[in-house]
Formats: C-alpha cells, structure tokens, sequence
C-alpha cells in the first residue's frame, strides 16, 4: 500500500474542521465587507485579505494568549483568528461606538488590548519596530511572552525591516517575524523593488533561524509556526518566517488591478487555502458534504448577527469629540 504523503492524514477531525471553519470565517467577513463597503455602509480604506486566510489561522494557533501581536493594515483575519469578534469588527469599520477601538481607528487599526492584538498599523513596516518594544519590554519584566509580527514583502524593503531584526537578533528578543509575501507591494511585483527576492535570505543575514513557508497550506503554516515559537520559548532568539501567498483581490478597493495579468490570477485561485484543506479533510474522510454545509451556515448566521450588530451600533457624540487627545486624568 502506498504511503505518500497525500495518503496519510495530517490532522485530526475535531482540528481540521476547526482550521477550515476559522478560514471560512475570515473569507466570509472579507467578501461581506466589500459588500458593504460598495453600498457606502463602509468608509475610508478596505484592503482585504482574501487568499491570504491560511496565515493568520495557521499562525494563531501557535501563540498563547499572552503573547502580543502587531499586524498591517490588512488585517481583519488577524483580529478575528485572535479572537476579536465579527461584531467588534465591523462595527468598528461602520465607524460605531461599539467597534473595537470605538469607530475612530476603522478598518486599518483594529485593536484590543485584552486580546493583546495591538493594531493594525497603517504604516508600511510601522509594526515592526513597535514589535521590537513590545518584545523588549517583554523581556525586560522577564514575561516568557513571545511577540508575533505580521507584516508584508513590501516592507522587507523599508529601513525599519533591517534597523528592527537587526535589534531583535542584538538583544536577542522573542519575536516571531512573519512576512506575508504576497508578491506585490501594492503594484509593484517583488522583482521590481528588491535586489534580493529571497526574503529568508535577506532575514538570515542578522542571524536567525529563516525559514520558507506554503502560505497557502494552512496546516504547513500551522507546523512551521509552532516549530518556531518552541525555539523562542527555549531561548533561541527571533525567528522568521516567510509565508508564500497571494491576495485574490486588488490592493485596495480603489486598485484598478492593471499590474498583473489575470491568468496569474487564477492561477494562484487554484492553490485557494480553504478548498484545499476541504479537498484534504474529504479525502481522508474527515469531512462530509453536510458537515460542509452546516459550516457554512453556521458562518452566516454569524455574519448576519454581526451586520445586525453594526447596523444597530451607535454614533460617537459631538461632545466626545476631544476625548482621548490627552490621556484621561491631564488637562485638556
């Protein structure tokens, strides 16, 4: 009998269906969120994270709740496989009082700090420096909490990427960097603004441990991430990883899309993360098509209440409108 890899499972039942329900969760909320964002229920900037799913899930399930994690711009599936709920969510990019950061921050600054997920930033490699002082700060207290950096090739070509590993490996901090190399900056593809394309190689030059990823394999994502938050747990320094992946959509909702051919396009689709998990947890009998369609469901419901939930929220009031300029307790 064979015994290739694709014939071995590589997860259980309770697991897999658990990963691929979290996956559903974030592409759900984001394809809603355009939605909403087209009927005007939504403003400011939307930069969705559809294709990209398998990272977040696949990188939450490593870290504990204490530890703290820092993430771009793009980062609903951050907050929502953290822990943040779809309500909290949307809310927050309805601009409601109930959001998450009280509708002032919306779709780019998403933040609890019971969750310890400390923004969205929407600042290209803003969060990495901000995860050097949390990390820092971490250590300083002797707090064996590990700091997660979400951030994305674009980035890895600022100053802030090499002045913030190269600190990390200085003083040995615990941080888990995690690039989410999607392939473009915005419109520009990652051959266009890097000397260097091998980003794990760029990475190990500090030191530390740089390793490459399937960001599209949500349980390769998974491995590799609980590999390397043990070797921060065990005093091994910062580690890096750099997950392979692709965003579906535009940049932005205001991105024409002219810098790629839409046969790429499609073709990454193919490598789609939840489909893919679908396909593997079914064929090892891990899924059935009611399961599959109860999942579903249940997701939308979901979804439903949260929309319920913004729909129903509350305005700021005009006599709010200079609290939080100072911190409470100062003249304002």
């Amino acid at each position: 009998m064979s015994t290739t890899p694709e014939a071995v499972p590589l997860v259980d039942r309770t697991h897999g269906q658990f990963l691929l329900r979290e996956m559903l969760r974030i592409r759900r909320l984001e394809e809603k969120s355009a939605e909403l964002y087209s009927s005007m229920k939504i403003r400011g900037f939307l930069h969705l994270y559809i294709g990209e799913e398998a990272v977040a899930v696949g990188v939450a399930q490593a870290l504990s709740p204490a530890d703290a994690i820092i993430a771009t711009y793009r980062e609903h599936g951050q907050a929502l496989a953290r822990g943040m709920s779809m309500e909290a969510i949307l809310a927050e990019m309805y601009g409601k009082v109930e959001g998450c950061a009280r509708g002032r921050g919306g779709s780019m600054h998403l933040f609890d700090k019971t969750l310890r997920f400390f923004g969205g930033n929407a600042i290209v490699g803003g969060g990495l420096p901000l995860a050097i002082g949390v990390a820092l700060a971490d250590k300083m207290q002797d707090r064996p909490n590990v700091t997660c950096c979400f951030f994305g090739d674009g980035a890895a070509a600022e100053g802030e990427f090499h002045e913030s590993l190269n600190l990390a490996a200085l003083w040995h901090l615990p941080v888990l960097f995690v690039c989410e190399n999607n392939q473009y900056a915005m419109g520009t593809a990652l051959r266009y603004s890097h000397a260097e394309t091998n980003l794990s190689r760029k990475a190990a030059v500090y030191p530390m441990d740089a390793t490459p990823v399937n960001g599209m394999d949500v349980l390769e994502v998974e491995s590799m991430a609980r590999q390397a938050v043990e070797r921060i747990r065990a005093g091994q320094g910062p580690q890096f990883l750099e997950c392979h992946t692709y965003r579906f959509r535009a940049h932005s909702m205001f991105d024409a899309e002219l810098y790629r051919e839409k046969e790429e396009v499609e073709m990454w689709k193919q490598r789609d993360p939840i489909e893919r998990l679908a396909h593997h947890l079914r064929q090892h009998e891990l899924l059935t098509d009611e399961e599959w369609r109860e999942m579903a469901a249940q997701v939308e419901q979901e979804l439903d209440a949260a929309v319920a939930f913004a729909e129903a929220g509350s305005w700021e009031p005009v006599s709010e409108l200079t609290r939080f300029v100072y911190s409470d307790g100062r003249v304002a």
